[in-house]
């Protein structure tokens, strides 16, 4: 307990100096009293940490758990005698968002803070939850920005942390943030028992259509028999069909290759190319936004734009990706716009440019194939969550027909959804 206040006093002192030498620190309030949203973390501290008051408290975070002012909240909470911030856990990426995909940090020492850094990625379960114990915290808090869609890995790591705190015998605590591409509706089809991965624990819809703080509920209920009974710390100010930028939160990267807002409201579809062999235009300045390899012409823009897809267009494009598919190999391929996202559909936009790619290049496209696992070799299985939208675009249906094979257990899942929706606005 000793290093915890000695902690503080440096961090404070610290500000002191910079105040001293001419500098005015604006507070919090004066900062932030003009944004009609208040975060899950901005209504706790607007209660002085009254909900977790007494108690040792770790945070699941990486570099999106931030203010409005761009401060993190681990620095704010390490800075502050109102909580007792002992731990941090690290997912994917890590805490400070150091590792590419795939990657994490290790354990370390925060040397901003001075806390101990937990690396959580890849580790679930029982092993979750010896983390959880050794680092000895009563409370166990969730605050990272989700981009939207089931094969993003964070809203596992959400389940996973529920499922570790509730054997290690924790209290689960969620900081809701809003859902960055709307919380409308749910698209897409669900995942299958056989397909589950860190991509897709759980039969949920690809775009989801929910926060982390309703995904929690859903989770608890659905999927955890109960055993977690989280607490999420509600948003104030938003409403399901809210554009984030019209939220005043700055849009930080959740991970490397999710630079915009942009990016993640075409990820649930576009996603899927890194199931084929196209370049899902990772090592790009536009990943996800750019598809292509070095098969593809400006047949495929002319024949995506002849669909008039709802909200979309498509411009050819060239680029050469610097790591990941075809690296430093010149790509033809398109750009995919979305021109107006209240009627865009990420999903089936997504499987239009899967069919479409397929039928234009049929030398060419390819599904990719994981020789490392031969029960379930195509990852496009894996991303969907079942054999059907491979299988269908194989047997040459278009992507009406495709979408049509996931309606019945989407409306299922929208069914059990709605059950656990916080906000108001949407379906």
């Amino acid at each position: 307990m000793g290093h915890f206040f000695s902690r503080r006093a440096v961090l404070s002192t610290a500000a002191t100096a910079v105040a001293g030498a001419g500098m005015t620190i604006p507070s919090f309030d004066d900062r932030t009293r003009h944004r009609k949203l208040q975060t899950g973390i901005q209504v706790l501290m607007a209660d002085d940490y009254e909900l977790v008051r007494g108690q040792k408290v770790g945070i699941v975070t990486n570099p999106t758990g931030i203010l409005p002012d761009l401060r993190h909240v681990v620095d704010v909470m390490a800075a502050s005698d109102k909580i007792d911030l002992t731990a941090v856990f690290g997912p994917e990426h890590g805490f400070r968002g150091a590792a590419q995909a795939g990657g994490s940090e290790g354990f370390y020492v925060d040397e901003q803070t001075g806390l101990p850094v937990y690396d959580t990625y890849q580790s679930s379960g029982q092993a979750l939850a010896a983390i959880f114990t050794r680092s000895d915290v009563d409370t166990i808090m969730f605050d990272i920005q989700d981009a939207g869609a089931r094969f993003y890995t964070y809203i596992w790591t959400l389940f996973d942390s529920m499922q570790a705190a509730a054997l290690a015998g924790k209290r689960f605590v969620v900081l809701d943030r809003p859902n960055p591409i709307t919380g409308r509706r749910a698209y897409g089809p669900i995942m299958t028992p056989q397909f589950s991965t860190f991509v897709g624990r759980e039969a949920i819809s690809q775009a989801h259509g929910m926060t982390v703080g309703e995904l929690a509920k859903l989770f608890d209920a659905e999927f955890l028999d109960g055993q977690v009974g989280p607490t999420v710390v509600e948003m104030r100010g938003w409403q399901r069909d809210q554009a984030y930028e019209d939220s005043g939160l700055p849009w930080v990267l959740p991970s490397p290759n999710m630079p915009t807002v942009d990016t993640a409201f075409v990820y649930p579809g576009t996603g899927m190319f890194e199931g084929t062999n196209l370049s899902e235009g990772r090592g790009t300045t536009r990943p996800f936004e750019l598809i292509g390899a070095p098969y593809v012409d400006h047949r495929w823009a002319d024949a995506l734009n002849e669909l008039e897809l709802p909200g979309a267009r498509f411009r050819l494009a060239y680029f050469t990706p610097t790591f990941s598919k075809h690296v430093n190999t010149l790509c033809g391929g398109v750009q995919l716009y979305v021109t107006d996202r209240e009627a865009f559909d990420p999903v089936k936009t997504g499987i239009a440019m899967l069919v479409t790619a397929r039928r234009v290049y049929p030398g060419g496209f390819a599904w990719r194939y994981d020789a490392y696992d031969p029960a379930r070799p195509y990852w496009i299985d894996k991303l969907t969550g079942s054999t059907q939208v491979r299988t269908d675009i194989d047997a040459g249906k278009d992507a009406d027909e495709v979408e049509r094979g996931w309606a019945g257990p989407l409306q299922e899942f929208s069914r059990k959804r709605r059950q656990h929706l916080i906000y108001r606005g949407g379906n």
